[in-house]
């Protein structure tokens, strides 16, 4: 068997701002072990049996950001492969296009194992176990749904209707979130399951469903692909799907455009531990409770508070008095929300972004292919950023029209295009780069480079750049 993971890694988290953001989505949120949400998903597809790959499908902007958070942990050195959105269309393009390109470099009988980045799941032995049983019934022609065994009557999720007395894995159909009274009825009757979203089945299998069932999903999907560039290295390559044609592909997920329509669909009951951390309540469930009921990570000092959870990034976080408050602080942001209206955290996510409020988008602290830059202090006429550059990399080639810049190197060594001079600048050390000047950034060492950005001008936003060469392919060209 020649088994592919494919993990899906888009969507917003809105319902887990203030650290979740438009750049730095709910997969890269890091829990208390230290590691990721997407770390665990490959590691959870990794580990199993006749891996042959693992795929991504991801948007363009965040593929670096993946390929670290796979690098430490990829020990296996599994073969990688990344299908690049340049924005989401659903879930059925996204697949469509995995299940392409699995047929095309692995035959039709490549089996794929369809898993979010941002599920958590803590028992592997079940899950190993549930993904054998259902590979096989893929092998089979099957199109397979792994089915939760419902604990609650959540009225979060959405149903997969079974028939426990006719002892069979056929799906007899699947139902959208329920409301609290049907939800309490379907846990009652022992015949529904939590649909957890995650699939499997082989590429030929699923390509054959789509051409009978969504033929103009699969046809602008591969029409994509055919104009599509792929860049391939030493146990990875990546396909940027190409933008217009991939804008004309429709937007439905696969639950809609495939599963519910197809005759041929099955499910694997399982109790794997699943959860699709789909709130702060569920973050703060994985955290030990103290003898009052509070969740805490971080500093934080507590004066006659019960059944809180408090998240403190950075500084400390008092409170007094409170009972069944969520507190999440960052640099840049906080969030007051009672537990009981978790889910409606997305609505002041809507309404930064409505208003172009960066926080919807960025942190404090942005990731770039090169490293990372945090805003110190930023007023009107100046910003002041610490810039690390990992070793070995590069910023674009680049000029500002609106604003000059002062670099101080704080450690390592800058090798700096500054019009038409290359400067070598070491730690304490500076340069001041003109408006209108071309420049770029080069850490040539085997540390860290770390410096000062003081920047002036009448306009400071970042979309104040034209790059004319970048190592990212990031130029766009005319």
């Amino acid at each position: 068997m020649k088994l592919i993971p494919v993990i899906l890694c888009g969507g917003a988290g809105s319902r887990l701002w203030p650290v979740s953001r438009e750049t730095h989505p709910k997969p890269f949120i890091r829990l208390a072990d230290g590691q990721s949400l997407l770390q665990k998903a490959f590691l959870r597809g990794a580990a199993l049996p006749d891996v042959i790959e693992v795929m991504t499908v991801t948007n363009r902007e965040l593929l670096f950001k993946t390929k670290d958070e796979y690098r430490p942990v990829n020990d296996l050195k599994l073969p990688t492969s990344f299908i690049l959105e340049p924005f989401g269309r659903n879930t059925a393009p996204a697949i469509a296009a995995a299940a392409l390109h699995a047929a095309h470099a692995h035959g039709d009988d490549a089996i794929l194992l369809v898993l979010a980045a941002d599920h958590l799941i803590s028992n592997q032995a079940g899950f190993q176990a549930a993904v054998a049983n259902a590979a096989q019934m893929a092998q089979g022609g099957s199109l397979v749904t792994f089915g939760i065994e419902p604990s609650a009557p959540e009225t979060g999720y959405g149903y997969i209707q079974v028939d426990r007395n006719k002892n069979s894995n056929k799906v007899v159909r699947f139902v959208e979130k329920p409301s609290l009274d049907i939800a309490k009825g379907y846990l009652a009757s022992g015949n529904y399951l939590w649909n957890s979203g995650m699939f499997c089945f082989s590429a030929g299998g699923l390509l054959r469903e789509m051409r009978e069932l969504c033929p103009k999903v699969l046809e602008l999907t591969e029409a994509c692909l055919a104009q599509s560039p792929q860049t391939v290295g030493v146990g990875t390559n990546q396909t940027e799907l190409e933008a217009s044609s991939f804008a004309l592909a429709p937007d439905i997920s696969i639950d809609y455009a495939v599963m519910e329509k197809s005759h041929n669909v099955a499910v694997v009951p399982c109790d794997i531990g699943w959860s699709d951390i789909g709130s702060w309540n569920a973050i703060g469930d994985l955290t030990t409770a103290d003898g009052s009921g509070n969740r805490i990570e971080g500093d934080v000092m507590l004066h006659d508070a019960t059944d809180c959870y408090i998240q403190a990034d950075g500084r400390m976080v008092g409170a007094v008095g409170v009972d069944n408050l969520i507190i999440i602080d960052t640099p840049d942001a906080l969030l007051v929300a009672h537990k009981s209206r978790a889910q409606d955290v997305k609505h002041i996510y809507a309404g930064l972004k409505a208003q172009g409020h960066e926080s919807h988008k960025l942190h404090r602290t942005v990731h770039r292919p090169w490293g990372t830059y945090t805003v110190l202090e930023e007023d009107p006429g100046y910003k002041i950023k610490r810039i690390e550059v990992k070793p070995g990399a590069a910023l674009s080639l680049q000029m500002h029209h609106h604003r000059s810049e002062h670099w101080i190197v704080v450690s390592g060594t800058a090798k700096v295009v500054n019009g038409e001079q290359t400067l070598m600048i070491k730690t304490n050390e500076s340069t001041y780069i003109p408006a209108g000047h071309k420049h770029r950034l080069e850490n040539p060492g085997v540390i860290n480079l770390v410096m000062i950005e003081v920047q002036s001008g009448e306009y400071l936003g970042e979309d104040d750049i034209v790059r004319f060469d970048d190592i990212y392919g990031r130029v766009v060209m005319a």
